[in-house]
């Protein structure tokens, strides 16, 4: 399993608990909004809107919040115009990373992303130079202490799952971005709950980090993850479960 997906499951376990709720809900209703304004306000015919709205639950936003953002996505009504931009670079050791950014002033955001970089010990790349390095897929991610994985296996497989993926105590789903809802629902109709599901990027190699490295990739993880512009970072670390014990405690 990639580093990325350990991130997403530390930084969704996170969001329970720190102070960035507030702020992860402006980004989940900023998503929502656009979404429902470039492809329509029914989900069942906007995938955008559909993965928007279901990562907005996943983090148990309010219903009232979600409705309020698909209302003012499909209202008509004047407002901000955000524009979607990848910026990529590396990291500490040199860690590939970029960075998804839904902004109303381009200007502000390369330069903040491009500050945090520099701060951190990273890079900004020119456009393609990493990206080539990772593929669009839906990940779901779930405790393997709960579920046996025979039973993982025939519900995402039948529906359409490319492969599950084992790493210590948990199971990684991997799917086609078309499939992915499909897979997903297919879980939840067999009882299986996931600690995170998300259409992301997965790296197709990964960089092994020690204690020193991947306390600095945590930070500049955190600091683009807290930048208000930044919608996903995705990485393709590799940390161990005995780094990350380490860096928790």
């Amino acid at each position: 399993m990639s580093g990325h997906s350990k991130w997403a499951t530390i930084k969704h376990k996170k969001g329970k608990t720190d102070a960035r709720r507030g702020k992860l809900f402006s980004k989940l209703s900023r998503a929502i909004t656009v979404a429902a304004r470039e492809g329509g306000t029914d989900p069942s015919m906007n995938i955008s809107l559909a993965n928007a709205i279901e990562k907005a639950k996943a983090e148990s936003m309010p219903k009232d919040n979600i409705e309020k953002a698909i209302g003012r996505g499909g209202g008509g009504v004047e407002g901000e115009q955000y524009e979607s931009i990848l910026y990529e670079g590396y990291g500490p050791a040199g860690v590939a990373i970029i960075v998804d950014v839904l902004t109303d002033n381009k200007n502000r955001s390369a330069a903040e992303v491009r500050n945090i970089f520099s701060k951190h010990g990273g890079q900004l790349a020119q456009p393609g130079a990493v990206a080539w390095g990772f593929e669009r897929r839906g990940s779901i991610v779930v405790d393997g202490g709960k579920y046996g994985e025979d039973d993982i296996m025939a519900a995402a497989i039948d529906a359409g799952a490319e492969d599950v993926v084992q790493d210590g105590d948990e199971f990684q789903v991997l799917t086609e971005p078309s499939d992915f809802a499909a897979v997903r629902d297919a879980l939840t109709a067999a009882g299986i709950e996931f600690e995170n599901a998300d259409l992301t990027m997965i790296p197709k190699t990964t960089v092994k980090l020690e204690e020193n490295d991947a306390r600095k990739t945590m930070k500049i993880m955190d600091a683009l993850e807290d930048s208000d512009d930044v919608q996903e970072v995705y990485a393709n670390f590799d940390i161990s479960e005995d780094v990350l014990e380490a860096l928790a405690g």
